[in-house]
């Protein structure tokens, strides 16, 4: 199992939903506001942080035969092509519980 993590642009947000829903397989993904910086910081100053811009932090558990589509669907859907579109990571889950049935592991994502 596995675990999509990206960082995209709040404008690609809805693009990216409407990619990953086409997905077949794909059983859900969370989206959360979040702020952040990266190699090209902002010279704009937030109350919070210096030179923080916003992101939606997408997170997708998926097994590991989708964790290539899921990661080639994000790049594609929240492409502009400038500097600051986002990073993708992927990476190992070990275990995974259904609150509601108890399942576990790959039957629980």
């Amino acid at each position: 199992m596995k675990v999509v993590v990206a960082f995209i642009r709040p404008a690609k947000e809805e693009a990216v939903r409407e990619a990953l829903h086409e997905l077949p397989g794909l059983t859900g993904a969370s989206f959360s506001d979040v702020r952040g910086f990266g190699r090209g910081r902002s010279h704009v100053n937030d109350e919070d942080i210096v030179g923080a811009g916003p992101r939606v932090r997408v997170e997708v558990m998926v097994n590991d035969l989708l964790a290539a589509a899921v990661e080639s669907t994000i790049a594609t859907a929240a492409h502009t092509g400038l500097r600051g579109d986002g990073k993708i990571y992927v990476l190992p889950l070990s275990e995974a519980r259904r609150i509601s049935t108890n399942e576990t592991g790959a039957a629980a994502i």
